[in-house]
């Protein structure tokens, strides 16, 4: 998880992106080191939307970030072990990444802290600087203590001296889970919200009709939502969801170099050293956007054996291989424009106090929207604003 420098006066202003549809408003705003987009009917909600996203995010950013010297995870290290009370939030943190790294047999861990700082991940991703590259190579791999060793009761915490936590595969996501209770609970109007944190995208209340439309991608900057699939590596497609979550999970975007090596910011558990199986990217959709960040990296470090653990966690999955071949799984329609079957009942947040409970979704008629994007998050300078974008180019 990455953020934006600490010490900053407060929030980056929300910016109005332009879609053509003035019964939703989108907006979105630079945070957590990628960019935090929300999509809101009907429009009047907008303001109240932004404000309780934003309080999300400043709360997600000082209990989980790797990078910032004042959040709770960093005075967990600096402690150097032993029996800790934490917070409600970061307990709530703790738990999903714990029942994530149960529920995918420990392809999803929170102990490769470590692991990534041997890598060179030991900065904000915006502050690694690639020209290290040739006289840096990067550390021998180092053992992933495994996520056993981490015990959680309630809010107390018992963590062994020498192991590091990453939250990455899961706090996001789970942020944009938090993010959109909070928008749904500030719409005074009803309606519904969509919320994407770097393309992690969890919906709320009321979606459009045929769902909210989703761009999924690995480019940078989509393609406008209605045209068709190019033929191009990987390619981008539209989607509908109506409920729960979409995440991406990627090796081609948090890249960086050292002696010539191109590493990646997923790590196997395993060994200690990037995934390097058959998948580029995997994209996920879930009861929550937890549950399909959890999965979709999972997948990518799951290799050959991943489209087999998907097709028995039952959840629709579009996969990307390193030849740009597409590949679906569990329902995920090939066609553009259709609504990805989403199944019920959360794997990460089913053991967690006060799991959340999706408000009703019932689709509304008449209501549609341009496409938002899933995709995997890229880098931004701390505080720099999003770019203004047409309609269906809203994310990172």
């Amino acid at each position: 998880m990455t953020t934006s420098a600490p010490g900053r006066a407060g929030p980056v202003p929300w910016r109005r992106i332009i879609t053509g549809d003035d019964g939703v408003v989108v907006a979105g705003r630079a945070a957590l080191g990628t960019t935090a987009v929300v999509a809101v009917w009907p429009p009047p909600d907008v303001a109240a939307v932004c404000a309780a996203v934003d309080d999300v995010l400043r709360t997600l950013d000082l209990q989980a970030s790797r990078f910032r010297p004042d959040s709770e995870l960093s005075w967990l290290h600096r402690a150097g072990g032993g029996l800790f009370a934490v917070s409600d939030g970061l307990a709530e943190l703790l738990e999903v990444a714990l029942a994530a790294a149960g529920w995918t047999g420990g392809r999803v861990d929170p102990t490769v802290g470590d692991a990534l700082i041997a890598l060179g991940y030991d900065r904000d991703f915006a502050a690694i600087d690639d020209r290290r590259g040739p006289c840096s190579p990067p550390a021998a791999p180092v053992p992933v203590p495994g996520w056993q060793q981490v015990r959680l009761d309630g809010c107390l915490l018992r963590l062994p001296r020498g192991v590091r936590l990453d939250l990455g595969a899961t706090a996001k996501a789970a942020g944009s889970d938090r993010a959109a209770r909070a928008a749904v609970s500030a719409c005074r109007h009803g309606g519904g919200v969509l919320v994407s944190l770097g393309g992690d995208i969890a919906v709320g209340g009321t979606p459009p009709r045929d769902g909210w439309p989703v761009t999924v991608t690995e480019a940078p900057d989509p393609p406008p939502p209605l045209r068709a699939v190019p033929a191009g590596p990987g390619g981008t497609q539209l989607i509908r969801l109506a409920a729960g979550g979409v995440a991406t999970s990627s090796i081609t975007c948090r890249q960086w170099r050292r002696a010539g090596a191109v590493l990646h910011h997923i790590v196997d558990p395993a060994t200690g050293r990037p995934a390097s199986g058959p998948w580029r990217t995997v994209t996920v959709a879930a009861p929550t956007c937890a549950d399909a960040n959890a999965a979709a990296t999972a997948a990518i470090v799951a290799g050959v054996r991943a489209e087999e653990w998907l097709a028995a966690a039952g959840l629709p999955a579009r996969l990307v291989d390193r030849r740009g071949a597409v590949r679906y799984a569990g329902g995920w329609p090939a066609e553009p424009e259709l609504p990805v079957p989403v199944p019920p009942g959360s794997h990460v947040y089913a053991g967690v106090r006060a799991a959340p409970r999706p408000p009703g979704q019932t689709p509304q008629p008449g209501r549609g929207l341009s496409a938002l994007s899933s995709r995997p998050p890229r880098a931004r300078t701390p505080g720099a604003p999003p770019e203004r974008r047409t309609a269906g180019e809203a994310g990172p």
